[in-house]
């Protein structure tokens, strides 16, 4: 017997579902590619579709225009795929609440900042030039400046409750501490600039945060 209507729809569909995908990742790729050669004020979305093989509507149709291309570009490097899980799901995240010891959550984040920061290091440095010249992209790094605030957030309420914070150093300061420390012009200057092994770099951040909050250590804010 012969497939019914309803039998070849499901199949259908998901097979327009997968080649939209790929399109859109191949369209992303490209335009990731081109902002990182020529930066984002001259990267036109006819090269776009040039280097992705694909017309100038396909680009539109798959993703915008582009200042989607490039929050996507941005997105996609700082977790290191296109699966739609936010970074607060991802393993590393899990790994850092689970832990105990606050040492051992300190290597764990940094260690998943220079993971991100190795990812995104080059296109955040094309985002921050982009949003000096373009509203849109002024926008985007406004709205991940925030996010990683709320990261940053969530993992000082960690500290806290594991009793990783000592006293008079409280979640508002610790957050703003690691909000800071996790900005990527750091990365960029000492990593991508200054030419620190990551490795380096992950170990500074390790010492940086817990002499400055982590119990019995010197700093912090004075009394």
């Amino acid at each position: 017997m012969g497939e019914t209507t309803s039998e070849r729809r499901p199949y259908r569909s998901d097979l327009r579902a997968r080649q939209a995908r790929e399109t859109r990742r191949t369209v992303v790729e490209a335009a990731t590619a081109l902002f990182l050669r020529h930066g984002y004020a001259a990267t036109t979305l006819d090269a776009v579709a040039d280097r992705a093989g694909v017309s100038r509507k396909t680009v539109f149709n798959a993703v915008g225009g582009k200042a989607a291309l490039l929050e996507l570009a941005w997105g996609w490097s700082l977790v290191g795929d296109d699966e739609p899980v936010p970074m607060a799901d991802r393993p590393a995240v899990h790994r850092i609440l689970a832990s105990t010891d606050p040492t051992e959550s300190v290597r764990l984040w940094a260690a998943m900042v220079v993971e991100t920061q190795e990812r995104a290091a080059a296109i955040g440095r094309v985002l921050a030039a982009a949003a000096d010249v373009d509203p849109d992209a002024a926008a985007l790094l406004a709205r991940a400046d925030a996010e990683r605030h709320d990261g940053a957030r969530a993992f000082a309420e960690h500290l806290d409750r594991i009793g990783g914070l000592r006293p008079g150093i409280d979640r508002a300061y610790a957050a703003d501490v690691c909000w800071a420390q996790n900005d990527g012009a750091a990365f960029r200057r000492l990593v991508l600039d200054r030419g620190w092994p990551p490795e380096a770099f992950r170990e500074w951040l390790v010492r940086v945060l817990v002499a400055s909050l982590l119990p019995g250590r010197a700093g912090g804010p004075s009394s």
